[in-house]
């Protein structure tokens, strides 16, 4: 059923997602007028708190993290708000809930974002107080799970009461602007998508590095690890986007179809083809840092770094390797994609001396939105000492390019794709399952051979293991 709510109700509305990104997004949507007049928005948690308290809690956090360019319409937004407390574990309070939300015109949207623990309940609460019906769809933040086992068991517990099209999983990275911006350069650009295969694509790099450390993720970092927080669904989200047949149409089945395809087409990754790390003690922008251990406060085996050698095995993807590298207290942070070309089968302007490098197309995600294409070109002169080429690039800052537009928190077009019903940029019960089974298949992989993160120094790139992983193949980290 295709509805625009009127209500949208936050779990989790007192949490550190909430105040950084939940409510300043919602309320920069309103300071552009892309919410309905009628929408409001009813906040729950743990904490006792009345409407009056609630906005003010949102005013507090809108002014921390929101710029002031976009708080337009403040005070008519925090009107918008109402909050309800609730014990998500007991059912006695749901009824007082659903009384809160009132009976909406079109229909409720409900965004979850709580401990992996409450889902079940809070489902059971939703259920016995009537809030579950066909004009209900409900929004899952992750982690949706520890492997496939766990998040088998959420999903059935969200399905038994909510069918899968009334279900939106969020990936915040397929809210990014350069992200979507991925399908366009390839499905709206002759010049790409002949070229996009194993005949010109040597290999494909997707890196995401942090220079934060643990920050006030302790007790869930320690048992997720990297493997479980970035690549289970960041990465093989970008990888999936990068590697997909184009769909027939731009939309949520369409566009989910082929992703899923790629994800069932993983190998297996071997023995070898992975690296895992933990930071120590280094610097970070000049500043000490302190070790994973010394932040945890004891020791630990989970890894704070990773990277693989991956392969799509299939017609497109046959012989290229995907690199995958991400990790907390790397030298910078940056988010990108890089596709590199293979060599001009022959070139004419060795005999007058000139090198070439093949061309290479990189596109960043954060913190800069940008594409960049190195090509050769000839270096001005006579050549009377032979031809010389050099790399130049193409570089087109999104930021500049779209001057005009207004850069937008990945969350809003979430959140407003929630309100509205379109399920395109959320992420499907089977490509949930398909990332698992193969995250599951590396951790067995690494439980079989004994392997344990290698230490690194913050600052750095990670384990030198990392750049043999490549340089094996005669490939460079881009860096």
């Amino acid at each position: 059923m295709s509805f625009t709510a009127d209500r949208l109700l936050l779990f989790g509305a007192t949490g550190d997602l909430a105040q950084r990104m939940l409510l300043p997004s919602l309320a920069a949507l309103h300071a552009d007028g892309l919410l309905a007049g009628n929408l409001r928005i009813i906040g729950t948690a743990r904490t006792e708190m009345d409407d009056h308290g609630f906005r003010q809690f949102a005013r507090a956090a809108l002014e921390k993290f929101l710029p002031a360019d976009r708080r337009g319409g403040m005070a008519d937004f925090l009107n918008r708000l109402s909050y309800q407390a609730l014990d998500a574990t007991s059912l006695d309070g749901y009824a007082a809930l659903a009384t809160k939300v009132g009976e909406p015109q079109h229909g409720l949207a409900i965004f979850l974002s709580t401990a992996p623990s409450l889902f079940e309940p809070t489902i059971k609460g939703l259920q016995s107080a009537g809030l579950t019906g066909e004009n209900v769809r409900m929004c899952l933040e992750k982690p949706l799970g520890t492997n496939l086992a766990s998040s088998c068991e959420i999903n059935d517990a969200v399905a038994g009461a909510f069918p899968e099209s009334r279900i939106f999983r969020i990936d915040h990275y397929l809210g990014k602007e350069t992200v979507q911006n991925l399908l366009a350069l390839r499905f709206a650009n002759l010049m790409f998508e002949p070229l996009w295969n194993a005949a010109h694509i040597d290999h494909v790099q997707i890196n995401v590095a942090e220079t934060v450390g643990l920050e006030s993720r302790v007790a869930y970092y320690d048992d997720s690890g990297a493997l479980r927080d970035m690549v289970q669904n960041h990465m093989l989200q970008l990888l999936a986007l990068v590697a997909m047949e184009p769909p027939g149409h731009f939309d949520s089945t369409a566009v989910r179809d082929e992703k899923v395809k790629v994800l069932r087409s993983l190998r297996k990754v071997s023995s070898g083809e992975t690296v895992t790390g933990q930071y120590r003690a280094g610097a970070i922008g000049g500043q000490a840092v302190p070790g994973y251990d010394e932040e945890l406060g004891k020791d630990s085996a989970t890894e704070t770094f990773v990277a693989i050698k991956a392969h799509v095995d299939n017609w497109r993807w046959k012989g290229v390797p995907f690199y995958l590298r991400t990790g907390k207290r790397l030298p910078k942070r940056v988010t990108e994609i890089v596709i590199q070309f293979r060599c001009v089968p022959h070139s004419i302007f060795a005999g007058k001396g000139a090198t070439m490098q093949p061309n290479r197309l990189v596109i960043g995600i954060q913190p800069e939105e940008n594409i960049t294409l190195s090509l050769m070109a000839k270096v001005p002169g006579l050549d009377r000492e032979g031809i010389r080429l050099r790399q130049v690039p193409l570089d087109i800052a999104m930021a500049d390019a779209f001057s005009g537009a207004t850069r937008r928190i990945a969350y809003e077009r979430l959140l407003l794709d929630l309100v509205e019903g379109d399920q395109t940029l959320f992420v499907r019960r089977d490509e949930v399952e398909a990332q698992w089974e193969w995250i599951d298949a590396i951790r067995a992989q690494w439980d079989a051979d004994g392997q344990e993160p290698k230490t690194y120094t913050a600052g750095s790139w990670g384990p030198s293991a990392a750049i043999a992983l490549t340089e094996r193949d005669g490939v460079t980290w881009h860096e």
